[in-house]
């Protein structure tokens, strides 16, 4: 691996003491993620650097963190961008005391100039060896000749997420499709509920095809009602076409108007109009789905076919109910989930074989469990009876498999989990969720760059999302960087100013940067809202961060009191004796949330709350039960 600082020699001229400060803190800044993945400082070249690893899967990934790493710095106003270039290739090298030399090394040295300030270029062996062993895309470059070859060599240049963004700003990408709200023009305003369903449902449709990135419900419906044109709404979401249109109902008959157009020229790329009878609406939704594929030229398999008609309800009674309870499903508290169990539970017995209606009795069930609203055992295996009878009615739902890796978490089957979540993708490539569930997965694993990848890849899938913004947000929270987790999380909170889950991880994220003041305000503040319960775990750390340990055992005795008014989250108690000092307390609490089988407990070695039981043999201990699970 070479790399080589963009424009470092201009800067040197112009102020070389500024510029040997950037080259040193590009030097720390790489050196940790060089340990990190097992990599070898050969030598500096000036302002670059020459490494060596034992695999190309490491420098490819050890490459992505340095560009990663760099661009949350540059992030940051009033400094100087540190920019570099990297290029990686594979071969032979010969050594000479601490040095290396030969074809390898100079055809690396001739990659790094060809990769984009800021990016990575991969040479095609180095591409061959990585492809389907990272989450990150790569785009074949046209053939180049490099100096001193006498062939052209195939080049891959690797598409980081947040350059991916920048670039679809100026040159959005056909394939990548927004369905944009279908409006309502029924004589009845009562039937709006028809037309959101037929947007979700050509999302979910269209999500399972291969070849097409479909930004997520959440995102598109942002746009609802608003007047903006396709070349706005294009460049918001980063999408190259649009698919928008219209619904008529009126009896038993509808009319659905379709198009399809270039979020670029604002050109049409195909329009259709359906008159058809009611109970047609799932044919005419595949019909759509295909003349969709076929002017992106999107070439269909039978399988791929069979895959978006199957699991539709047989009754639009039960699909209206599934999406009245996939409303509720998110909202974070208790009366919500379980009102979106009561809409799920109506839906199957409006259709008993409706496998999409019992996957999400199983997210709700399993959501109750992680927040601690019920007891989790109870919760988790309900939630994994209700997503094996989702699967077994139909195998090919992505969201069953995502359920039953939910409820597989709980019992320490990460295995398990794994495969489920790799299902769920396999089956849906946009399921903006399992791309969640994966970056929790790796950050029980602490592969922080990894987890923070896959949750840039459901943020691009899902842009404007509150949720899938707090989600991210909560990542860098627990990855210790914590700008760019208090941006995520500001912007969370500004769209969804009644979560309180987020408000208080914006809190602990202040409070982690010694913003005492504001952090407690606002975690107080999500206490409040929720109810307290189990934000008060979080709230009685910042107490003790902030130096006020008398208000953290003010509520440790107020948790421990309202155990005779209902259930009592141990993992909640266990992080209060933490931060109090009273590890013996803090052990026996997480032993009992081991006992229950606490959602959380597969994250309290990443969780900073645990920071003061790391060197305790006990914890150390009880993480490996975990692990070992």
């Amino acid at each position: 691996m070479f790399t080589d600082m963009a424009g470092y020699t201009t800067a040197a001229q112009a102020d070389e003491k500024a510029a040997l400060a950037l080259r040193k803190e590009q030097e720390a800044i790489i050196r940790p993620l060089l340990t990190e993945h097992q990599g070898r400082k050969v030598k500096s070249t000036g302002d670059g650097l020459l490494v060596e690893f034992e695999s190309a899967l490491k420098a490819t990934e050890c490459a992505v963190g340095i560009q990663r790493r760099l661009h949350e710095r540059n992030e940051r106003s009033g400094i100087t961008p540190i920019i570099l270039r990297i290029g990686i290739h594979l071969g032979d090298v010969e050594q000479e005391g601490s040095d290396i030399f030969g074809d390898a090394v100079n055809i690396a040295s001739r990659i790094e100039p060809v990769a984009d300030p800021g990016g990575v270029c991969l040479s095609g062996a180095v591409y061959e060896q990585v492809r389907n062993k990272v989450p990150d895309k790569f785009e074949k470059l046209p053939a180049k000749e490099l100096k001193g070859l006498q062939l052209p060599m195939d080049l891959y240049r690797v598409r980081l997420p947040w350059a991916a963004r920048e670039l679809r700003a100026e040159r959005p990408d056909s394939t990548r499709l927004a369905v944009l709200p279908f409006v309502n023009i029924s004589p009845d305003p009562n039937d709006e509920f028809f037309s959101d369903g037929l947007t979700e449902e050509m999302i979910a449709r269209l999500s399972r095809l291969p070849g097409l990135e479909v930004i997520a419900r959440t995102s598109v419906m942002s746009f609802k009602h608003k007047e903006k044109s396709a070349t706005q709404i294009g460049k918001e979401l980063g999408a190259g076409t649009l698919l928008e249109g219209s619904v008529r109902k009126a009896g038993n008959r509808i009319r659905v108007t379709v198009q399809l157009i270039s979020s670029d020229t604002e050109g049409h790329l195909w329009s259709e109009n359906y008159d058809r009878d009611l109970e047609d609406i799932f044919a005419v939704q595949s019909e759509i789905a295909e003349n969709v594929a076929h002017s992106l030229q999107i070439r269909l398999l039978e399988e791929d076919r069979r895959r978006m008609e199957k699991g539709s309800p047989r009754k639009l009674e039960a699909y209206t109910l599934l999406l009245k309870g996939k409303f509720h499903l998110h909202r974070w508290n208790k009366s919500s989930l379980s009102q979106a169990i009561r809409y799920f539970e109506e839906a199957v017995g409006q259709d008993p074989k409706y496998a999409a209606a019992y996957a999400g009795l199983a997210q709700a069930h399993a959501l109750l469990g992680f927040y601690g609203f019920v007891k989790p055992t109870e919760s988790y295996a309900t939630a994994e009876r209700y997503a094996r009878e989702a699967l077994a009615l139909n195998e090919s739902l992505p969201e069953a498999h995502l359920a039953l890796a939910r409820a597989l978490r709980n019992r320490h089957d990460y295995a398990a989990v794994d495969r489920e979540i790799d299902r769920a993708l396999e089956l849906d490539p946009n399921l903006v969720e399992a791309y969640a569930a994966r970056a929790w997965q790796l950050v029980r694993r602490e592969e922080w760059d990894e987890a923070l990848r896959s949750m840039e890849r459901a943020l691009e899938l899902d842009p404007l999302d509150a949720w899938a913004r707090g989600e991210a947000g909560t990542c860098y929270l627990y990855a210790r960087q914590y700008d760019t987790a208090i941006r995520h999380l500001e912007d969370s909170v500004e769209w969804d100013p009644k979560n309180s889950f987020y408000l208080n991880n914006l809190g602990l994220a202040h409070v982690q940067k010694g913003m005492f003041e504001q952090g407690l305000d606002e975690m107080r503040r999500a206490a409040e809202a929720s109810g307290k319960g189990a934000a008060n775990q979080d709230l009685a750390y910042a107490y003790s961060k902030a130096g006020k340990p008398e208000e953290a055992r003010r509520l440790l005795i107020e948790v421990l009191q309202s155990k005779a008014g209902g259930s009592i989250d141990p993992l909640g108690v266990a992080g209060m004796y933490a931060n109090l000092g009273e590890r013996d307390k803090a052990i026996e609490w997480l032993e009992k949330a081991y006992k229950d089988h606490s959602g959380y407990l597969s994250s309290i070695g990443s969780d900073f709350v645990f920071d003061s039981l790391r060197d305790d043999p006990r914890f150390q201990s009880l993480l490996e039960k975990i692990r070992e699970d």
